[in-house]
């Protein structure tokens, strides 16, 4: 089964679940998380100590919500919207990421919460 964890921003709190894959599991074990974000057009990233090869599942066309680990920088994303790399409204990935889970949050809230975040704003991710 799935962890579930919360994503702490300086202007809101998301719920996400994890799935059971091999890089949620590493993410888990590295929890608590805490580090300085990066935005990319409407994506939300971080730098965390995990290393995890890209898995069979990676892929660049994300869904709104949804939980990646992008391997060539050992990031943690959060997708909410069209990236520079989107064709059309879609999130899309710069490069594969695994997927690994989903904010709970209906796609507004979490729209509404990720779009606030600014590059340098601290992040925390903690088990729930």
């Amino acid at each position: 089964m799935g962890a579930d964890i919360r994503i702490l921003l300086e202007h809101g709190e998301l719920r996400a679940r994890l799935d059971e894959s091999p890089t949620a599991l590493a993410v888990k074990n590295a929890l608590p998380l805490e580090a300085r974000a990066n935005r990319w057009g409407d994506e939300v990233y971080f730098t965390i100590p995990v290393q995890v090869e890209e898995a069979p599942d990676a892929r660049q066309d994300m869904r709104v919500g949804e939980l990646g680990y992008w391997p060539v920088g050992a990031a943690f994303c959060i997708f909410f919207g069209p990236t520079p790399a989107s064709i059309g409204s879609t999130p899309r990935a710069y490069s594969n990421v695994n997927p690994f889970g989903q904010i709970d949050a209906h796609e507004s809230i979490a729209k509404g919460v990720l779009s606030g975040v600014k590059d340098g704003q601290l992040i925390r991710v903690v088990s729930e």
